[in-house]
């Protein structure tokens, strides 16, 4: 099988600083931007989900504040 420097990937994916984009780095990083940008769809999955099952904070306070 022929292989073609130009279409091979490299073995990890590196970012603008030549760091793994993967590892997890302390500090105002590129990859701390991953991260946070991960965990934060985590948590909003998990509200969605939450709230879905009907405990909805959103509700309860809008409720308060319409009465």
């Amino acid at each position: 099988m022929e292989t073609r420097p130009s279409t091979d990937l490299p073995p990890v994916a590196r970012e603008y600083n030549g760091v793994d984009r993967n590892a997890f780095l302390f500090g105002w990083t590129p990859q701390a931007e991953i991260w946070n940008g991960r965990l934060a769809m985590i948590g909003f999955i998990a509200y969605v989900l939450w709230d879905l099952a009907g405990y909805s904070v959103v509700r309860d306070v809008l409720h308060l504040v319409r009465y």
